[in-house]
């Protein structure tokens, strides 16, 4: 978590916390919301640090999640307004991904990356908050990709501990074969898990992964300027964490539930 994320979340909140909740509410201004991430954050005589605020101040207007104006009538600053991206980003402001320190936080509560995957993930998300959506779309797909293979050398060693053949197709070099051997191990040995496990491997695991690797393949293999759009990053961002706990509870259960092949 970087000094630049404590920023814009404290920024971000400080939003929140003045956008006006009826017509008589003090409009949003650029000076009323500096000082008071100013307050918030603690900085006194910090020309430095101050200039830090104004930097990640600029870029929530650079990559679109606000704009100056408040209508027509006062369309320059001091007057702003939160746009659609701004509004989806407050909507859920402890999680989403426009606000990195509060997704990261919510991300390593539910589920343990391993440090390939959370490299690439954090890459991934500087990417997208940046406005750089095409490369962040192949970040967070890489990050996938190494969650896929960790998962993969787990059923390895289990299979190689219990003393049974490898199929062959778990040892491919390429993701998409690896992706489908595993699956169909999975597949095969579903009716084990508990029921609550079996359901959301049922409902999501090809779902999250798809999506992901959609938008990735999409973005590593472009066809037009814009492959992938912020929506569709947005997306990938906010189901990894989801296919994070997924993945870790099914690696839980091949490291000490899995004992033999039916």
């Amino acid at each position: 978590m970087s000094d630049t994320y404590d920023i814009r979340a404290v920024i971000l909140q400080v939003i929140q916390d003045q956008h006006p909740k009826n017509p008589t509410d003090m409009t949003l201004q650029q000076g009323s919301v500096l000082e008071e991430t100013k307050r918030r954050i603690g900085i006194k005589y910090n020309e430095e640090k101050e200039r830090a605020i104004l930097t990640t101040w600029h870029d929530l207007f650079r990559t679109g999640y606000l704009a100056w104006g408040l209508n027509i009538s006062n369309p320059n600053p001091p007057f702003f307004h939160v746009t659609t991206n701004g509004r989806r980003a407050l909507a859920s402001l402890n999680r989403d991904p426009g606000n990195p320190d509060g997704y990261l936080k919510h991300l390593y509560f539910i589920a343990t990356l391993q440090p390939v995957e959370k490299s690439y993930l954090e890459e991934g998300l500087k990417c997208f908050v940046s406005g750089f959506y095409k490369a962040s779309a192949v970040m967070i797909g890489a990050s996938t990709e190494s969650m896929i293979l960790d998962i993969r050398d787990c059923i390895v060693q289990k299979l190689t501990t219990i003393g049974h053949p490898i199929p062959k197709k778990l040892t491919d070099w390429k993701i998409k074969t690896i992706l489908d051997a595993a699956q169909t191990f999975f597949d095969m040995h579903k009716h084990d898990f508990a029921q609550s496990l079996r359901e959301e491997y049922e409902a999501y695991w090809a779902a999250f992964i798809q999506q992901i690797r959609s938008a990735r393949n999409d973005a590593g293999h472009p066809t037009s300027v814009d492959p992938v759009t912020s929506d569709t990053v947005h997306a990938s961002l906010l189901i990894f964490p989801e296919l994070a706990k997924l993945t870790e509870k099914l690696r839980t259960w091949v490291t000490n539930e899995f004992k033999y092949l039916t």
